[in-house]
């Protein structure tokens, strides 16, 4: 038996807003679209992860969903460009990641990081 893709399933009213925020900030496909569902992926091949955690690192709050990006710093900008508040970061962790801390368009705090 194995694990083959852990999914995140996130509660929303406003669809558009998630494409806004994962299709247009974070260039990620959609690759399922009911209307009432949209999965939204990377083509990258990616192994099943799920984090249990007391802590979000450095003290701050665990975050309810961390993505890994190839380019932090125009991430960063898409992000700012949209108006969206920043609640931590962009700061270099002492354990290798660059990261920063926002809210997606449904309250979820979401850790963006590279590793370094």
């Amino acid at each position: 038996m194995a694990v083959k893709r852990i999914v995140a399933n996130i509660q929303a009213e406003k669809l558009d807003a998630a494409k806004a925020f994962f299709g247009d900030i974070l260039d990620m496909d959609i690759v399922m679209d009911h209307g009432w569902i949209m999965t939204f992926a990377s083509s990258r091949l990616m192994a099943p992860q799920i984090s249990i955690a007391t802590e979000g690192g450095a003290g701050t709050p665990v975050p309810d969903l961390s993505i890994e990006v190839d380019n932090l710093d125009e991430v960063y900008r898409r992000i700012s460009t949209a108006g969206l508040v920043i609640e931590y970061g962009p700061v270099t962790e002492a354990w290798g990641v660059r990261r920063f801390y926002v809210r997606d368009p449904f309250g979820r705090l979401v850790n963006i990081l590279t590793h370094d």
